[in-house]
């Protein structure tokens, strides 16, 4: 009875851990902190002097504004990192790496792009091939951004767009690939997939560096079916070699026959070699046609080789 195999509706792709987009930093509160605690300070100091608060007021709001300028406008960027800004709704610039500056409110970094090499993982489940087989193939994506205004303008989540694409791309090629091509020919499959991902994410600032297919997994009953036949063509194999093997045998023989034909004496020898080899091992047991036994007197032979090893054993004794 054969399974009905269903395409399903293809999964999701892993969620990523999104970055910090904050990038509050510790030269910014620190430098809040003291200034902040300075104002405090000066404010209990004037308090305790019996200044009026209109002018304890003017000490103190400056320094906490000064304070949370700070905080807000001091931004660092690591070294594998640039910061997208936009003034007012626009995009500005990019900043970074290291110390830069924005104005608050005016100013925002929604988008910290990493310009390292990023992995992700995607994978294709219950798709079928050409041949309409269903496979799962894990694959990993080794990609990087080569431009932070494209990554951060023309898609909303480069991260999760790259994942869907590579997605959709690997279900393509399996689905143009019989299964056969699929299991030997991952290296024209990788080229394939990093070609068709890198055409679509050129656009968004992306360049793909490679595409690994990690395993490819086939329903069990068809794996046990391939194994059954693997192991039918080398017995098959086996078979062929040994009927190759018994025909050198056989001529061999033939040739060893036209040496005796005209020279019995030699065949006499060769038949008492023979059966000196079989009777010296101790409990063996040699069973001579009784043709052989008259034309080239072997029970007479038989005995006195007998009677030799009963005389030996018994000398032993």
């Amino acid at each position: 009875m054969e399974e009905t195999v269903t395409n399903p509706r293809p999964e999701r792709p892993r969620k990523e851990k999104q970055p910090d987009n904050t990038h509050i930093s510790a030269i910014g509160t620190t430098l809040f902190v003291v200034f902040f605690t300075a104002a405090v300070v000066i404010a209990i100091i004037l308090d305790t002097r019996g200044y009026p608060d209109s002018q304890i007021l003017l000490y103190f709001i400056p320094l906490a504004l000064l304070a949370f300028f700070f905080l807000l406008s001091i931004k660092v960027a690591q070294q594998w990192e640039k910061a997208v800004v936009l003034r007012l709704g626009k995009f500005h610039g990019l900043r970074g790496p290291g110390l830069f500056w924005i104005l608050p409110i005016i100013d925002s970094t929604p988008v910290w792009i990493d310009h390292r090499v990023m992995v992700s993982p995607f994978n294709a489940e219950k798709t079928l091939t050409k041949d309409t087989v269903p496979v799962d193939v894990d694959a990993v994506l080794f990609w990087v951004v080569w431009d932070a205004e494209k990554a951060a303008l023309e898609v909303e989540n480069y991260r999760a767009a790259i994942t869907w694409a590579a997605q959709t791309a690997l279900r393509e090629i399996i689905g143009q690939m019989p299964l056969a091509d699929i299991l030997v020919g991952r290296a024209k499959m990788d080229l394939e997939l990093q070609k068709i991902i890198d055409e679509r994410t050129t656009p968004w600032g992306i360049s793909v560096q490679s595409v690994e297919i990690r395993d490819v997994i086939i329903p069990q009953a068809l794996e046990d079916a391939m194994s059954r036949q693997a192991q039918a063509e080398r017995e098959r194999q086996a078979r062929v070699i040994l009927g190759e093997s018994e025909m050198q045998i056989a001529h061999s023989f033939a040739s060893a026959s036209e040496a005796y034909i005209n020279n019995p004496t030699a065949l006499h020898l060769r038949a008492m070699n023979m059966l000196f080899e079989g009777l010296k091992e101790k409990g063996a047991l040699v069973i001579v046609p009784s043709s052989a036994v008259d034309t080239m007197n072997l029970g007479g032979l038989s005995g006195m080789v007998a009677m030799a090893q009963n005389t030996s054993k018994k000398e032993e004794e």
